[in-house]
């Protein structure tokens, strides 16, 4: 059911590009903002992304920073050459200064880690200019953001646990046994 306070500070132009290689994420993160309002399109590359850009420009948008095509801030320089007043925010899973600088330079309105909550998403799109969204009443816990990123990892190995016990250089038994439990809260 969406949320009264966000539709009413909605603008009339609520068309939300989601560009998101990350076909659940991306899924969830559409129904989400679906039900606060925005009228959404989904692409899941760059290409797709730009295509629709050129389109039809959002007034919002959702970039993922690394995609398997390229880069995401690819998007967000063509989003606002053509339409400068759109808000943008840049999500990735590789967070770290330089690239949340160089996502602002771009014209990103903010930067966020995922995985990011659509509450948080939802905030941060309609903060006023220059404001900064509200810090988030309920945010994950840390066994939380590192059971998703365990999560991530585990879904692009193809769901190999030797791969991904690898790539979070962990033991493959610890790996099994995280994988085995109930999300944390």
């Amino acid at each position: 059911m969406p949320d009264a306070m966000t539709e009413a500070v909605l603008p009339p132009n609520n068309t939300l590009l989601i560009v998101d290689d990350d076909k659940p994420f991306a899924s969830r993160l559409s129904r989400a903002m679906q039900a606060r309002g925005f009228d959404v399109t989904v692409s899941e590359t760059v290409h797709d992304g730009l295509a629709a850009i050129r389109s039809a420009p959002p007034a919002f948008a959702v970039v993922d920073m690394r995609l398997e095509d390229g880069n995401g801030l690819d998007a967000v320089a063509v989003l606002k050459s053509i339409k400068p007043e759109a808000r943008v925010i840049v999500l990735t899973g590789y967070g770290n200064i330089a690239t949340a600088v160089t996502a602002v330079k771009f014209g990103a309105l903010d930067y966020l880690a995922k995985p990011a909550d659509a509450d948080d998403i939802c905030a941060a799109l309609l903060a006023s200019p220059g404001g900064k969204a509200d810090p988030p009443e309920n945010p994950m816990s840390a066994d939380r953001v590192r059971w998703e990123h365990i999560q991530r990892v585990y879904e692009l190995c193809d769901r190999n646990v030797s791969e991904t016990a690898r790539r979070l250089n962990m033991h493959r038994r610890t790996l099994q046994r995280i994988l085995a439990k109930r999300a944390p809260k």
